[in-house]
């Protein structure tokens, strides 16, 4: 996970993901395209042998045969994080990369 510590005057510490000013950005190697929504990221995925798995209503899955690798994301783009990004990123090396925006 990415993010900055946040220690308060009463003990209390968390961890704030993607902290102001520190937006991270998916984008596609072959294109330079940034993925700016669910459906250029299921183009690119279905275009690299990535089927739609349904296997959870709240949740956008995609899985790829034989391997046992899931990406599951949050149906609503808007919370789609960098914690999400970097688990595209290690489970399709080399045509994903997180940038800062």
């Amino acid at each position: 996970m990415s993010g900055v510590w946040v220690f308060k005057p009463n003990g209390v510490i968390r961890l704030v993901e993607n902290p102001p000013g520190e937006k991270k950005v998916l984008v596609h190697l072959p294109t330079g395209e940034t993925i700016s929504s669910y459906s250029t990221l299921e183009r690119i995925l279905l275009g690299l042998g990535w089927e739609r798995y349904y296997g959870d209503p709240d949740l956008f899955q995609f899985h790829k045969s034989p391997s046992r690798d899931l990406i599951s994301l949050p149906n609503d783009f808007s919370k789609f994080k960098s914690v999400h990004m970097f688990d595209i990123v290690v489970k399709i090396p080399n045509i994903f990369h997180v940038r800062d925006n």
